[in-house]
């Protein structure tokens, strides 16, 4: 039995040369993150792959470099907290992330990419996207001389309402 985790034995696969000496297969999500990053014009090193893998490979989702680096530590993926910011920047600078502005004390990164609005729970510090709603966002300020608005994001915080004890 192999000391792997499948993340690792996935990552040490090599993919084999098709008949036009292409590497990947079609369909391989290792050879799509490969292929995504390379688009992004990022080379795809095995620290890359790793927390890639683990980023995108549950779907939409919202975290911090910490909780990333919790779930590498979980799968025995050899990165320091160090890389793990690093990476997460790279990606958010390559279009294939979002960061979040929530939380002074926290950055949180969304693998949706695209411009939607967010709930955050300020007592769990969860993330949540926004169902579409039409929210719109009306009289906006003329930007500053030689700047233009490049998107708004709407952050509506939440917390649980205090319940009485009396009635």
């Amino acid at each position: 039995m192999s000391d792997l985790t499948p993340l690792q034995a996935v990552l040490n696969a090599r993919s084999p040369l098709s008949a036009d000496g292409a590497a990947g297969r079609r369909g391989c999500p290792l050879s799509d993150l490969r292929d995504r990053l390379r688009r992004a014009g990022l080379r795809p090193t095995r620290q890359r792959l790793s927390l890639g893998w683990l980023l995108f490979g549950r779907g939409d989702r919202h975290l911090t470099a910490e909780m990333l680096y919790d779930e590498a530590m979980r799968a025995k993926v050899p990165v320091s907290l160090a890389t793990v910011y690093n990476t997460l920047h790279q990606f958010t600078e390559a279009g294939l992330l979002r960061q979040l502005a929530l939380d002074g004390s926290k950055a949180y990164f969304d693998t949706n990419p695209t411009e939607h609005h967010h709930f955050f729970l300020e007592e769990e510090g969860e993330v949540l996207d926004m169902p579409e709603c039409g929210i719109s966002v009306d009289s906006l300020p003329d930007a500053p001389e030689g700047m233009e608005i490049a998107g708004v994001e709407v952050i509506v915080r939440l917390r649980r309402r205090a319940v009485s004890g009396r009635g």
